[in-house]
């Protein structure tokens, strides 16, 4: 029997229902694998007059908290904003049942901030983006902010 043809394509601009297919295949085959569980959606934000100034968010999932985003304005920086939105959302995260957290840096960004809050490198892709480095990095819940 003769296997039908395989056709494989580059799509510069894939349709939203072939980038659906790709989502439902994996979550099928994730589902199969380990207890379903969905991402719920978490956000933290600072705000000075109704304007936000300073914010975080990600999700929690599988009993840990991604952080996705952390943005602080400058007016803020240095002056422990970071660190109260960071508090607040691992505060929410354990409420949820989490038991640790993950997120990503860029070595331009805030990579000994993350340190002095006691997350630990995992993990780096060296000139990503060129001449720089991105840091992955975790710290278990249980601990709590130096």
């Amino acid at each position: 029997m003769t296997p039908d043809p395989v056709e494989l394509i580059i799509d510069d601009d894939p349709a939203p229902e072939h980038m659906q297919a790709l989502t439902d295949g994996l979550v099928a085959y994730n589902s199969a694998q380990v207890d379903p569980d969905r991402p719920e959606p978490l956000a933290v934000f600072l705000r000075v007059h109704g304007q936000i100034l300073a914010g975080a968010e990600g999700h929690t999932h599988w009993r840990w908290l991604h952080v996705n985003r952390l943005w602080v304005d400058d007016t803020l920086r240095r002056h422990g904003a970071g660190r109260q939105v960071m508090t607040t959302m691992e505060d929410a995260a354990r409420r949820r049942g989490c038991q640790s957290a993950w997120l990503d840096t860029f070595s331009f960004q805030a990579l000994g901030f993350y340190q002095r809050l006691g997350y630990r490198v995992f993990g780096e892709l060296t000139d990503y983006p060129p001449g720089h480095a991105r840091h992955f990095l975790s710290k278990p819940l249980d601990q709590k902010l130096p």
